[in-house]
């Protein structure tokens, strides 16, 4: 029982800071949304804007599993990279997206080792919808001047 509690415990910490990185990619997308400026301002906005609601139903299924697995979810988010400029908000979610499906991608195998094969499956759509996410920021950095 020992392993298993330990594992669970790697699992939750795993899950908790997954959890601090949705939050911070929420406070991202809405300030971003608020703060871009220039000629894509319309585009982006909508294009941050229409990321929210993603994040937040992973910080939703993050919560949840960490509670059901006995663990306490996060209050804090992790850190959050201000920039005005457009290019940079775009290179700065590019790079937080590919972080995140690293992450992903450990904690799935973490799931597995644990037994938690429900949330392995969970943590497979997660990562499909990063990996979205990822896809599209490189396809407008390629458009970009």
């Amino acid at each position: 029982m020992a392993d298993k509690n330990n594992g669970n415990k790697t699992l939750i910490d795993g899950l908790n800071t997954d959890l601090a990185h949705e939050y911070a990619a929420v406070i991202t997308y809405r300030t971003y949304a608020s703060a871009v400026t220039g000629a894509f301002r319309q585009e982006l906005r909508a294009f941050f804007a229409n990321e929210i609601p993603d994040e937040l139903t992973h910080a939703q299924l993050l919560a949840d599993k960490i509670t059901a697995l006995g663990g306490q979810p996060t209050v804090k988010a992790a850190d959050v990279q201000f920039t005005d400029d457009p290019k940079r908000m775009l290179e700065n979610a590019l790079a937080d997206e590919v972080a995140t499906i690293e992450r992903y991608v450990e904690r799935r195998r973490q799931a597995e080792d644990a037994g938690e094969v429900g949330l392995a499956v969970d943590l497979d759509d997660v990562i499909a919808d990063e990996t979205k996410h990822r896809d599209e920021l490189r396809l407008m950095l390629m458009r970009w001047k």
